[in-house]
């Protein structure tokens, strides 16, 4: 049976993943925990315990590889894989990821733009066409999409995704302002840009506070 990692764990490794990038973009070659964790904020010990979890990749007395530790937990991540994505909700947010070319680099492809408004149809992004919604079904058919952005009002977006779920989509990324409740099977990263704002809300009060008291 397969070890069951925490989601907490799951959630640094993009961080790892990010961290070595930059230092291999800087040259450096290998790095021990202690000195990534200065980097990170994240204890040694917590990096040791992370990474033991696929393995440990590390070795007593040298540390990290750090082309190696980024091309292994890039594998983790599914890195090295080609993931097609189309994005369901063609307005602001929905071109503005279609325009982020770098998830093209980590391997994410945006290959559709679908909306209902029919102001978008024709319209260019980044040279992806917005097609309507009716053409969502059969271009489905004819493409292999492995994940769905919904970048739509949250009133619309439980049952267009139910709709993607029975046209046979396995993953959905969603933006919409609610938590999507879909089959098992079905993996949903639900992203909540409010949710963010007031974590950061909190840290500014937080800060403050701790200025008045000094």
């Amino acid at each position: 049976m397969e070890k069951e990692i925490s989601q907490a764990v799951i959630r640094r490794m993009p961080r790892y993943y990010r961290y070595l990038g930059e230092l291999l973009d800087d040259g450096v070659e290998r790095i021990s925990s202690n000195e990534l964790s200065t980097r990170m904020r994240v204890t040694a010990s917590q990096i040791r315990q992370d990474l033991n979890n696929f393995g440990g990749f590390g070795q007593q007395g040298y540390g990290y590889n750090v082309k190696y530790l980024y091309d292994e937990i890039g594998k983790i991540l599914g890195m090295n894989q080609r993931h097609n994505i189309i994005i369901v909700g063609a307005g602001n947010l929905g071109q503005a990821l279609a325009n982020y070319v770098k998830f093209e680099k980590w391997g994410f492809v945006i290959i559709g733009l679908f909306d209902v408004n029919s102001a978008l149809k024709g319209i260019s992004v980044r040279g992806i066409e917005v097609r309507m919604m009716d053409e969502l079904e059969e271009f489905l058919k004819k493409n292999q999409v492995d994940i769905a952005a919904l970048t739509l009002p949250k009133e619309k977006a439980d049952e267009v995704a139910n709709w993607l779920v029975n046209l046979g989509i396995r993953a959905i990324w969603n933006f919409a302002h609610l938590d999507l409740e879909l089959p098992e099977h079905v993996v949903v990263e639900n992203v909540h840009l409010s949710d963010s704002l007031m974590q950061l809300s909190y840290n500014i009060v937080r800060t403050e506070k701790s200025k008045d008291k000094k």
